[in-house]
């Protein structure tokens, strides 16, 4: 019989690093890609390695992801076991106490365990909401299975000098953890290589008894410990319980050569923008236009996207770019810019390197370089942007370390 299997998304977080990105939404909902949110990919790993009933926990300024999944994944009526549900925080337990937000990743999935219960899972998979990354989680489950282990966790090689920004597993030979390091400022290295670390992803498998027993034993009753990495984890190595790693280089993707290497954490800006524009390059590290691994996202109603104007000096095109439906490049030029849906650059408009989300219109004679554009926002005629940063932080707008500029949601000029 095959075993049941729950797939829980944690997407309460919220990203306090990625304002003014998340002023309004939650990291999980923050658009990505022309025409996806940070939540799809975790979406679509569940479903292209079918795990069908899904739960998404929610919290943090929930709105505009709450209508992202109501209006875009939707199963059939007729399956029970095929749905993906929105589960807002709502004072299961500690109603004694007032508690009503999930005071951290394990205690959302304990405030939950009743839907472990009812749905009679043998194994949970619980995956972060706000990674950027392919990986079919059956392959995963059946090395969890194999291994006989209580918990696997997807682990993430990288250099020793990186990994102090993470949870770090150390393994003996059979990648059995032996001890696990909440962002360890002397990460060690693997049996095979001292210096590669073996970083946690966030997402974890766990054997249904063990996840129960664990979460009870960890936060029922307690005033804090209430996360996987610093906690439950630790936690469950200590009573000896069988902590396994899997090597997320070795996940295989359908229709993609050779390892599995692409994963990022787009906690900050900067490393959301150097993501995004991971998609433009000619060969990009991530590739969205695997039809053995479709990235499905809401449907959106618009019409194709086009290039107005083939005249001297004035000429709709771009280059090293992808945009969603609805764009119009109009006698304008973009160049290694990702572009969301109905957005309008008129002409001798000049975009490079910038990320433009859904309804931006920019001015003619407009330069834009290495910008951030939230939704919702009319840049007027011969605005210079990214090209100035005092004058940029004139304006209010967030300068980056590495220069980029981000024009807030519905910003007026």
């Amino acid at each position: 019989m095959k075993p049941r299997v729950l797939g829980m998304i944690l997407a309460g977080g919220q990203g306090t690093r990625l304002a003014p990105l998340t002023v309004k939404r939650s990291k999980p909902a923050v658009p990505f890609g022309s025409k996806y949110r940070i939540i799809d990919f975790a979406i679509n790993n569940f479903i292209n390695s079918g795990v069908f009933s899904i739960y998404v926990l929610t919290q943090y300024k929930a709105q505009s992801l709450t209508e992202h999944i109501q209006r875009g994944w939707r199963f059939g009526t007729f399956l029970s076991d095929y749905f993906i549900t929105l589960v807002p925080a709502q004072m299961y337990r500690y109603e004694e106490l007032g508690a009503v937000w999930y005071r951290g990743t394990a205690d959302a999935v304990y405030q939950n365990l009743h839907l472990v219960d009812n749905f009679d899972a043998d194994y949970v998979a619980i995956f972060s909401g706000d990674h950027i990354y392919k990986m079919n989680v059956e392959h995963m489950l059946q090395s969890h299975v194999d291994s006989r282990a209580d918990v696997t966790i997807a682990a993430y090689p990288m250099p020793r000098t990186q990994a102090h920004q993470f949870g770090v597993m150390q393994v003996d030979g059979r990648w059995r953890v032996t001890e696990f390091l909440e962002k360890p400022k002397d990460p060690p290295g693997t049996p095979d290589d001292p210096n590669t670390s073996l970083t946690s992803m966030g997402n974890y498998i766990f054997s249904r008894r063990a996840l129960e027993e664990l979460l009870h034993t960890s936060i029922s009753g307690q005033e804090d410990g209430f996360d996987f990495g610093h906690n439950v984890i630790p936690r469950a190595l200590s009573d000896g319980y069988h902590v396994q790693a899997y090597d997320f280089h070795k996940n295989p993707i359908p229709g993609q050569a050779g390892p599995n290497l692409y994963w990022r954490d787009v906690g900050t800006l900067d490393a959301y923008f150097e993501a995004s524009l991971d998609l433009v390059s000619v060969n990009p590290e991530f590739d969205i236009y695997n039809p053995a691994w479709p990235l499905r996202t809401s449907s959106e109603f618009s019409p194709p996207a086009k290039f107005v104007h083939e005249a001297e000096g004035r000429k709709g095109q771009a280059f090293n770019s992808i945009m969603a439906g609805g764009s119009i490049i109009s006698g304008g030029t973009v160049r290694d810019s990702v572009l969301g849906r109905n957005v309008h650059t008129h002409s001798y408009s000049l975009v490079e390197s910038c990320i433009l989300f859904d309804d931006v219109e920019v001015g003619r004679h407009s330069h834009l370089r290495r910008v951030i554009v939230d939704k919702n926002v009319t840049i007027p005629p011969g605005t210079k942007i990214g090209l100035n940063h005092e004058e940029d932080r004139g304006r209010g707008f967030t300068v980056t370390e590495n220069g980029v500029v981000v024009v807030p949601k519905s910003y007026t000029f």
